[in-house]
Parts: C-alpha cells; structure tokens; sequence
C-alpha cells in the first residue's frame, strides 16, 4: 500500500506513535509518505519506502496565523496525484482530519477516490477539540473520516460522550518495540548519575499542567525522606520553572536532575528503577509503556487510560489523581526491598510484551484493508 501519514512532527505521544508506525510499515514493505510541516524527531529516512514531503506555509502580511490547514490540503492533493498515494492516515483530529476531508473533496473533484483513516490521541478530543470554538469542526471531521480509531477504550468513551459521533471507533492501543536485547545492549552508568545504594526515579513529559508536575517532585521528596534516592527529570514546558524552585523549596535540589527535552530516553530509562506519572488525564500513557518495556514499574495515577497500561499490583500502582501519600507510600513499597523490585522489573517488562508493534500492526492494516474496501465499494 502507498499510504500519507500526517502527524505532529513532535516529542509529543502522537508524533511518536505516527512516526514509528510509519517505520514499521516501511519495513513490512509499504510505501510511507510523511507530509508535515517539519521531519519528525524520530523519523530517519535510510529506508527506500520512507518519503518526506514538507509543507510549507508562505507568509502573508494579511493573515494574522498563517492558514496550516490550507497549505497542508493543498499539499496532500499535490502529494497524492505525484505519488499515486492509496490512502490517507491522519493523527491528531485538529487540523489534520479536517485538512485531509478537504483534499479528499477537492481530488474527488479531479476523479480520485481516496480514504481517510484519523486515529484520536487525546487532546485533540479531551482538550483542544472540546472548546466550543472547535467541537463542530471536530465533530464533523470524525464523521466523515473513512475509519476512526482511538488509542484507548478510554478515549473511544470520552469521544462518544463530548461529540455527536456517528461512526464506529476502533479502539488499536498504542504500542512499543520490546527487544529481549534492547536493554542489554544499552551502556547503563548508573554511577554517572547515583551513588551506590541510590534509587532512581524518573519522570518524562512536555511538562504542561496534565502532567502534574508539582505532584512527581511531592511524590520524590517523600521517597527521599525513606530511601536514598535520585529522580531524573526529562523534557521540557512550561511547567519546567516552578518545578525547579519547588526542588529548591524542599531543598533536594542536589537530588533532581532537569535534563530538558532528550534523544537519549532509552539510556535514561535504562538505569531507571522507578517511574512516576501523576497525570490529571491520559488518553494512553505511552510514557509509561515505554518505560516499561525497558523493565521500569510504574507508579502512576487512575485516570484515563493508564488503567489500561498500567496493572494495580503487577507492573506498578495506581492512586487517585492528586493523592501523592498514596502513590509515594507504593513506591516505597516496591523500592525498599531488591528482590520485590526485580519482581516488579519483570512484571513490567511482561505488561509491556502485550503491547508490542508486532501485535499491533496487524490490526492497523486490517484498518486500512477495511478502508480501502469501504472507499470503493
């Protein structure tokens, strides 16, 4: 299949997740074209299926935003007639879905016939798409993508119960490349980041509010007050500077590193013994899977769909948003004894096996054969 994926070019879970499909499909011999506005941070272009076409957006004195969406559409017709792309695979519902529903109108005009798949991540139908200002675009882009999928049952509810939705949602959760060897190969210092007999806990986000920043530090300074321990702070946003002045409140400020936004995630983790993640809300919690796939339990809170990643009890714990004794007496839990943490290690890791891309890229070109069947009937 010759497929367009747009997507967020970002650190974000959805870019990630878009990126990496992207990679597989390449691999299982189908031609992937990425089509957005910068490459994406993971994407590396050293296979002969991968194609990346940058939108551009010229700028106009009159506009006070430059129109993404009208360059993106135009775009993707110019893209799909150039390259005889099959199918559209749009991630994120604003504005990719909407964008893509003008291209495939004005290409029918031209004769060609092209689905829409649009998976839902998150945000875009809990956050941006539910302000008032966009619900009816939202709404209507969902119901008129060819194939909706979402990334958690979650999601799928809270889609069904903010928006008019007459389609059926395909729940196709997120995903990881668990590799027996992958954290084996990794050159794991821990001396470089903790003295003998120190823990480390690590947390990675964007560092918006969702996240709850203020709650990992809380968590942390609890651990620290137990066990000899480290916490490891990745990424970056705009709750980065009042976590740091927290840090320095509660005075472990030689205890908590900010590493800021990083590549090296998988050598961080590797290392790691613990990873927390407060959220308010989210869609999936790909953080958490990633750490759990280089066998790192997770504490983390109950909402959305990290019950669904995260196993009370087995690969971590999860609290009430907001309860921080709760979720640092857990992680106390797993952390002051060796052989229940190696239990933990394990279990993860196990968790993490279901959620392998090689189980979950059959069910997205399953998606795109239905697609595809349902364009040209």
């Amino acid at each position: 299949m010759k497929i367009a994926i747009v997507c967020y070019p970002t650190f974000g879970g959805s870019g990630v997740v878009a990126t990496e499909l992207g990679l597989e499909l390449a691999r299982r011999g189908h031609e992937i074209h990425f089509i957005t506005y910068r490459q994406p941070v993971r994407l590396a272009l050293m296979n002969p299926n991968l194609h990346y076409h940058e939108v551009h957006v010229p700028e106009y004195p009159l506009f006070h935003y430059q129109p993404y969406e009208l360059a993106l559409s135009s775009k993707l017709v110019d893209m799909v007639k150039l390259h005889g792309i099959e199918l559209l695979h749009v991630h994120y519902a604003i504005p990719h879905a909407y964008a893509g529903y003008m291209a495939k109108k004005m290409l029918k005009e031209q004769g060609i016939r092209i689905p829409m798949v649009t998976t839902l991540h998150g945000t875009d139908i809990t956050l941006v798409g539910n302000h008032p200002f966009y619900k009816p675009a939202v709404s209507f882009s969902i119901n008129h993508s060819d194939v909706v999928t979402s990334v958690s049952q979650s999601l799928k509810d809270d889609t069904y119960r903010l928006f008019d939705i007459n389609r059926e949602i395909y729940v196709i959760p997120n995903f990881i490349e668990v590799k027996e060897e992958r954290k084996d190969g990794l050159p794991c210092k821990r001396n470089a980041i903790a003295g003998d007999g120190q823990r480390i806990v690590t947390h990675i986000s964007n560092f918006r509010e969702v996240k709850r920043i203020p709650d990992v530090v809380k968590i942390f300074n609890e651990i620290q007050k137990k066990i000899p321990a480290r916490l490891m702070m990745v990424g970056d946003g705009p709750e980065r500077e009042p976590a740091e002045k927290l840090v320095e409140e509660l005075g472990i400020s030689d205890k908590v590193v900010f590493f800021g936004n990083s590549n090296e995630i998988n050598e961080i983790l590797c290392f790691t013994d613990l990873f927390l993640l407060p959220s308010q809300t989210e869609s999936f919690g790909l953080a958490a899977l990633e750490a759990m796939a280089l066998g790192v339990p997770v504490i983390s809170t109950n909402a959305g769909g990290l019950p669904e990643v995260n196993r009370e009890g087995i690969s971590g714990y999860l609290g009430d948003v907001g309860d921080v004794e709760y979720m640092a007496e857990k992680a106390v839990y797993i952390l002051s004894d060796d052989n229940r943490l190696d239990t933990f290690k394990r279990n993860a890791l196990e968790n993490a096996r279901e959620f392998d891309i090689q189980n979950i890229m059959p069910m997205y070109e399953n998606i795109y054969r239905r697609a595809l069947k349902q364009q040209f009937v």
